[in-house]
C-alpha cells in the first residue's frame, strides 16, 4: 500500500556531516543577537540626536558603539549621518521605538548574563521613557493614551 522510503532521513544525513559547515555556540548567537539590537538602538539614537541633539544622546551613542564593537570583537558599527527631517515632528516616535529596542536588548543582555550591556539598556529605556512621558507626566510608550492612577 506505501512505498517504503529510500532515501536517508534529513536528521541521520547531518548527524554525520557537522563538520562540512560552521555552527555557532548559544553564546555566540546571543552575541550577535544583542549586537543586532543594539545597533538598532544606537541607529534610532542617531536619528534622536539629529532631531534634538543632546550631550545625553551623545553620550549614550557613543556607549552604545563601544559595546557593539565589543560583542563584533572590536568591528565597529557603521553609522549613517542623521537625516534632517521637520524637528520634532517624529521625536516621540523614535523615543517609543528606541524604548523598544531597548527592552529587547535587554532581554538578551539579561539571557547572555552581560551586566554591562544589560545596565546600558536599562538606563536606556529609563532615559526613553522619560523622553517620552512629555511635560504632562504620562507615559505614551504603548501608543494609547493611559489614564493616570487613582491617588
Amino acid at each position: 500500500m506505501y512505498e517504503p522510503i529510500r532515501t536517508k532521513s534529513v536528521h541521520r544525513a547531518m548527524a554525520g556531516a557537522s563538520a562540512d559547515f560552521p555552527h555557532r555556540s548559544r553564546e555566540e548567537e546571543l552575541d550577535v543577537q544583542l549586537a543586532g539590537h543594539l545597533a538598532a538602538l544606537l541607529a534610532t539614537t542617531d536619528e534622536l540626536r539629529a532631531e534634538a541633539p543632546s550631550a545625553d544622546l551623545d553620550a549614550a551613542a557613543e556607549r552604545l558603539a563601544g559595546q557593539v564593537a565589543r560583542l563584533r570583537g572590536g568591528r565597529g558599527p557603521v553609522r549613517a549621518a542623521g537625516t534632517s527631517g521637520a524637528r520634532g515632528y517624529r521625536t516621540a516616535a523614535l523615543h517609543r521605538q528606541a524604548h523598544t529596542l531597548a527592552g529587547r536588548a535587554l532581554v538578551v543582555a539579561a539571557s547572555r548574563a552581560d551586566t554591562a550591556a544589560a545596565i546600558l539598556a536599562a538606563e536606556r529605556m529609563d532615559a526613553h521613557a522619560a523622553a517620552a512621558a512629555g511635560p504632562e507626566g504620562r507615559q505614551e510608550l504603548s501608543g494609547a493614551a493611559r489614564e493616570p492612577l487613582p491617588s
